[in-house]
């Protein structure tokens, strides 16, 4: 922390006046991101210690710069421990701003008139930009090889279809791993490939997209990336507007070199194929593996572009056993489930400490109900709990014995009940209810595991919890 605050001041020639946690903001990548502010002057720092991502995510931000695209300025930087300062490109992801601004398949001209500029830049990034990058600073990989899409299928293969029990066969999904992976690696893969170009890595800022997370960045083809922004899954971008979109995309491509939209095409999809395993993957990982249940969360939206593809799309490679795991997938009465739940109101409940500030709220709809507990009895201030939480049954009869708590949640369950039947009269899918405490070990976490089994109790519902706090004291 203090040598953010240190860049900070060095640059701005003023002192740090307030601190943010921005939670979430980078998802699993285990960075801390931080807002760092003063009243003339407000920078994001970051702390990570894998310095070869921060040497590629640096590089490629002056790189980008010096051919004018529109991504943050690095203010100052100090690799020996991990920092670096950058521009403040506000809160508003194009994520964010697509969900506040669609009603089902139903998008907002301004929300298409932004995926617009964002396809026409992309050609930018990995043609113009490509052609004078140093490549020798990517990491992991200087391209996107044979290596890297191993990686990927294997992610797909062992934490997505094992996790959730779709059969197949190993030999013969691998032999098709290879067929699929040989005719990948035949497209022209000579550019820029941004690997994680999807809504979440694009902020708005006075209506004008700024790009971000490309340190992952390495040489490729170039149908990967708007692949990967077209099939973002949660975003859920209808088949027609995809089309327009790619479109789009291309009379940018053929303003930059010459391009065969039909041979382009020929590759496209199977692209889509390996980017969606690779989301898929990373759900797996996170969802089934970790358990961190709003992962899959994704996954519906996943299959159902899945099943679009099978039915829209023949390749030019055969790939029967990997299309067998597809319709498994699509069978299966698990991942049903999870398409299920997605149908439900999601009402995510967090714990948190007040010191750290406030979750961030991930669905894009700006919020739902923050309810502070600092004013009821502190089980924290007593030696007893002090090692315990509000999961432990000791605090949990101590906070149960005290009227002003129970009093406290007859009042947050009847605002939050006559919210969610709104929300469900309306079609809404997300509420967002959080507790913070000082600490944010005992009080908010009692209260947040009180209201989820109150709420578990109802149909319509896909209650999920989690305990910021405990999180970062790994409880």
């Amino acid at each position: 922390m203090e040598v953010l605050k240190n860049l900070f001041e060095r640059h701005f020639h003023a002192p740090v006046e307030r601190v943010q946690p921005l939670q979430g903001q980078l998802g699993g990548s285990g960075r801390k991101v931080l807002r760092l502010s003063n009243e003339e002057s407000s920078a994001i720092g970051i702390l990570y210690d894998v310095r070869e991502e921060n040497v590629a995510f640096l590089e490629f931000s002056r790189h980008f710069r010096r051919h004018g695209l529109p991504v943050p300025e690095i203010y100052a930087e100090d690799l020996t421990q991990g920092a670096y300062l950058e521009e403040d490109l506000g809160d508003t992801t194009l994520f964010d701003f697509l969900s506040k601004n669609r009603t089902g398949r139903d998008i907002a001209r301004q929300v298409v008139e932004i995926y617009e500029k964002v396809a026409a830049v992309l050609p930018r990034f990995q043609i113009e930009a490509g052609r004078d990058l140093n490549y020798k600073v990517c990491y992991p990989r200087g391209s996107f090889d044979r290596q890297s899409i191993a990686w990927d299928l294997n992610y797909f293969k062992y934490y997505f279809l094992r996790l959730a029990a779709i059969p197949f066969s190993e030999q013969a999904l691998e032999d098709d791993f290879g067929r699929l992976t040989k005719f990948l690696l035949s497209a022209d893969h000579n550019y820029f490939l941004y690997r994680d170009f999807q809504s979440r890595n694009v902020m708005l800022r006075d209506g004008q997209p700024f790009f971000l997370d490309y340190q992952g960045g390495r040489k490729g083809a170039l149908q990967y990336d708007i692949a990967s922004l077209l099939y973002d899954a949660k975003a859920d971008l209808p088949p027609e507007l995809r089309q327009q979109l790619l479109d789009h995309y291309l009379d940018s491509v053929g303003s930059l070199i010459q391009l065969d939209r039909g041979a382009f095409i020929e590759y496209y999809y199977g692209y889509v194929y390996v980017r969606i395993m690779q989301a898929l993957g990373a759900y797996g990982f996170r969802g089934f593996y970790e358990r961190k249940a709003h992962f899959l969360q994704s996954v519906p939206y996943a299959l159902k572009n899945l099943r679009w593809l099978l039915h829209h799309v023949t390749l030019p490679v055969a790939l029967p056993a990997l299309m067998d795991a597809f319709q498994g997938m699509l069978r299966s009465e698990k991942l049903q489930s999870l398409a299920s739940d997605a149908d439900n109101l999601a009402v995510r409940i967090f714990s948190f400490s007040f010191h750290r500030g406030l979750p961030k709220d991930e669905s894009g709809n700006g919020g739902g109900f923050v309810f502070d507990g600092r004013s009821l009895p502190n089980p924290g201030r007593e030696e007893r709990f002090k090692s315990l939480t509000g999961k432990d049954a000791p605090v949990i009869d101590y906070l149960n014995q005290q009227e002003s708590v129970h009093q406290y949640l007859a009042s947050v369950m009847s605002l939050v009940d006559a919210s969610i039947a709104n929300y469900q009269s309306r079609g809404f899918k997300n509420l967002m209810v959080s507790f913070g405490c000082t600490g944010g070990q005992h009080r908010s976490v009692y209260l947040a595991e009180q209201l989820a089994k109150h709420l578990r109790a109802r149909n319509g519902l896909a209650v999920a919890v989690r305990h910021v706090e405990l999180e970062n004291l790994g409880k």
